[in-house]
């Protein structure tokens, strides 16, 4: 019995220090989850391209020349920079200080969602650039979206329109898709340019719900629905539609639409409106032809013609994660990796 009784004490001694220990851990890292939340704060991360393609140049040279072939291309570079240097003193003798310097072109990466949720970092972006920018520089925007809500879009656009407002070139580059709310926002800029096989166009509204009332009557449950005002509720999730209710929605519809076309048309006046505007897409060639783009050139040419030439700035308003938003971020992606994303039962039109 005494043999029992200490085996027992033995393991209630254990399990106390195990759940000692896993509430010490516990306790310890929501004190850092808080601390790191007291001190998340969202920052302007600014990366110098110039310098990685110089670094990328730096590193293919070492794997592929030879020693001689090296000192060689070193000794060049520091011919060409003697040059350079003089050449530029030369330029700015006798210039005022204020004179505009080299060119500055302004990097932006925009991938959008349903909703467009990179409106919000994008706005912080443009805000920041638009403290130094001048209409010397360039602002150049990495743009990949097939569309999504027409309110969110629309402001993306918006934003777009504020470095446009400035005089300041904007170039929209499109490698793979700007369809919908993607080429409205596209279309502010002075110049789209597009990889051949890019996917753009798509000049067109859409709402669509699944209706479950049919299925709720064979199952003898009833729905209703109280709103006041004719139209505050035209098509339900749940309830019966009417014809009436349709019509209203495809005025609705209608209505976006021309508002999405007029808008293009006053970005692009050269456009026949008219024959793009039909909800279809093209590839990037053929889009060239339509005059929905100005140039088939990928982002990375673009930027690698601009490298000698302009100071490249990649500018990315960021937040920074704490602990826990990690950790939380980390569930919500395995999540979404299996599960399709798709469209809120509810929810305004979409482009």
């Amino acid at each position: 019995m005494l043999e029992y009784l200490a085996e027992y004490g033995l393991f209630l001694a254990k399990a106390i220090t195990i759940v000692a220990a896993i509430l010490a851990i516990a306790g310890s890292l929501v004190s850092l989850a808080m601390r790191q939340k007291q001190n998340s704060s969202k920052q302007l991360e600014i990366t110098h391209l110039n310098k990685q393609f110089k670094e990328m140049e730096k590193t293919l040279c070492a794997a592929t020349l030879s020693e001689v072939g090296m000192k060689q291309k070193l000794k060049a570079e520091k011919k060409q920079a003697k040059l350079d240097a003089k050449a530029e003193k030369k330029a700015n003798k006798g210039a005022k200080d204020d004179s505009p310097g080299q060119k500055r072109l302004f990097v932006l990466d925009f991938e959008g969602d349903m909703k467009a949720s990179n409106v919000e970092s994008m706005r912080q972006e443009i805000s920041a650039l638009l403290t130094i920018a001048g209409e010397s520089d360039e602002v150049l925007v990495r743009l990949e979206s097939a569309g999504g809500t027409v309110h969110g879009y629309g402001l993306g656009a918006s934003q777009l329109k504020r470095i446009r407002d400035r005089n300041i070139p904007l170039t929209v580059a499109v490698d793979k898709v700007a369809a919908s709310g993607g080429y409205m926002m596209a279309c502010v800029a002075n110049q789209i340019i597009a990889a051949p096989f890019a996917i753009l166009g798509s000049i067109g509204v859409l709402a669509q719900m699944p209706n479950l009332n049919r299925l709720l009557k064979r199952h003898d449950v009833d729905y209703e629905q109280l709103y006041a005002g004719e139209y505050k509720r035209t098509l339900t999730l749940f309830g019966e539609n009417t014809d009436k209710g349709r019509a209203k929605m495809q005025a609705d519809l209608e209505e976006t639409h021309q508002l999405f076309k007029e808008f293009v048309k006053s970005q692009r006046p050269g456009l026949d409106i008219d024959r793009v505007a039909t909800g279809e897409h093209w590839l990037g060639t053929r889009a060239l032809e339509l005059g929905l783009v100005d140039a088939l050139v990928t982002s990375d040419d673009y930027l690698m013609s601009m490298n000698r030439d302009a100071e490249i700035l990649q500018i990315e308003y960021s937040e920074k994660k704490t602990l826990m938003e990690k950790m939380s971020n980390l569930m919500s992606f395995r999540f979404r990796q299996q599960q399709k994303e798709v469209r809120d039962l509810d929810k305004p039109l979409l482009m």
